[in-house]
């Protein structure tokens, strides 16, 4: 290992945490804030991919994320009015090495603060930090620090990021449920669309630590600003719908019995040109802001702790940081290009873009050798995930 610095990290999520353990198990002295009295995640289900799978299994996190989560083999979607095919993308042979890991967000959490609290990590809850100063953190008007190196893992609410992002006028209602009594495969993510401006899913996501009934995340896409009308309309106006569109969705929807139970997402996008600064560095969605089309938040979030640890290894702090930046463009840009043009023709008001979808790229993407290029787009290898480590 190169010089022992001390690391101050904002935000115990994902990428927080996979960053506090991958820099502690190198040597540095590395403390992480967060803002509730006791860390927890927020959200619903998200699928980790092969490349993500290997950032958990460089912290010792790989074997508990299985334990709990579900492996999937296939993402099917189908129009709702007419029955039509709009999505299928296979990860291969069902049972194979190749999967994703649909998995709870306190699950991974659960894997994650477990793989950190192995190591000598200082966890410090009920922190809320509301900017820096120089090497310091500042939550109010406390100092924290100070620190050598300071890294942004807030996420897309970060005080100390300087991205700039556009919202999107779609967003979704998440929650999750029992694994009802139905015919949808337990192996796979199932949706159902209607036109652009609808979409459903359901999504089997493991079990809860603690919890062994197999549960399933579900969502509904709607307008950013129309949480408030659906919350007027009542639960059975929205079940109704939805059962109308996709018949099969029923079992699900008869385990929410309060709206409290599905949460609104809103969803931005964005990416910062250069993820870090003097003493700082950015990552997740501090750093690179899309909506969940691709599924790939989560896994990026990964990704660049891995990235950043590696630089550190490898050169002094300065270089270090401009190290990872480049290490991660590449793959951050292209992904964030990918979900840019893909999110549209699932969520938003346009009805030409889903014609154009159903009739023209589906069927395109079922002639070689697009499916297996949409297979690496979705397990996040569609090229390095991380370039070379050279500062230059």
């Amino acid at each position: 290992m190169r010089d022992r610095l001390r690391i101050g990290i904002a935000g115990a999520g994902v990428g927080g945490l996979a960053a506090a353990a991958l820099l502690a198990e190198a040597g540095h002295e590395v403390t992480l804030y967060d803002r509730f009295d006791r860390p927890r995640p927020l959200g619903s289900g998200l699928v980790i991919q092969p490349v993500g799978q290997a950032v958990l299994d460089a912290l010792g996190a790989g074997e508990t994320a299985r334990a709990l989560g579900a492996r999937i083999f296939r993402m099917l979607g189908h129009e709702a009015e007419n029955g039509r095919p709009v999505l299928d993308v296979s990860y291969g042979p069902e049972g194979g090495e190749r999967y994703g890991l649909a998995i709870h967000r306190a699950a991974l959490f659960h894997a994650l603060h477990e793989a950190a609290m192995a190591r000598p990590v200082t966890l410090v809850p009920g922190i809320a930090i509301t900017g820096r100063d120089g090497g310091a953190l500042l939550a109010g008007a406390t100092r924290l620090g100070p620190f050598d190196l300071i890294v942004d893992a807030l996420g897309a609410s970060s005080a100390l990021s300087p991205i700039r992002s556009r919202q999107l006028p779609y967003g979704a209602i998440w929650g999750h449920v029992d694994w009802p009594d139905t015919t949808l495969p337990a192996n796979g993510l199932t949706q159902r669309y209607r036109r652009a401006d609808r979409m459903i899913g359901a999504l089997p996501i493991g079990t809860l630590p603690g919890d062994p009934t197999p549960k399933a995340a579900i969502f509904w896409s709607m307008p950013a600003d129309s949480h408030a009308d659906w919350l007027s309309r009542g639960l059975n106006a929205w079940k109704d719908e939805a059962t109308r569109l996709w018949p099969g969705f029923a079992p699900f929807l008869a385990r929410v019995t309060d709206p409290a139970q599905m949460t609104m997402a809103r969803y931005s996008h964005g990416t910062l040109r250069r993820p870090w600064g003097p003493g700082i560095v950015h990552i997740g969605d501090a750093a690179h802001r899309a909506s969940p089309q691709l599924g790939q938040g989560a896994n990026m979030a990964l990704l660049d702790a891995m990235a950043l640890a590696r630089a550190l290894a490898l050169h002094p702090l300065p270089e270090a940081l401009r190290a990872y930046g480049l290490a991660r463009r590449w793959h951050v840009r292209i992904y964030q290009a990918m979900s840019a043009s893909f999110t549209p023709q699932y969520q938003s008001d346009s009805r030409t873009l889903p014609w154009l979808r159903d009739r023209v790229l589906f069927p395109l993407s079922t002639v070689p050798p697009v499916p297996s290029i949409l297979t690496r787009l979705v397990r996040g290898d569609l090229l390095p995930p991380m370039a070379s480590l050279d500062p230059r």
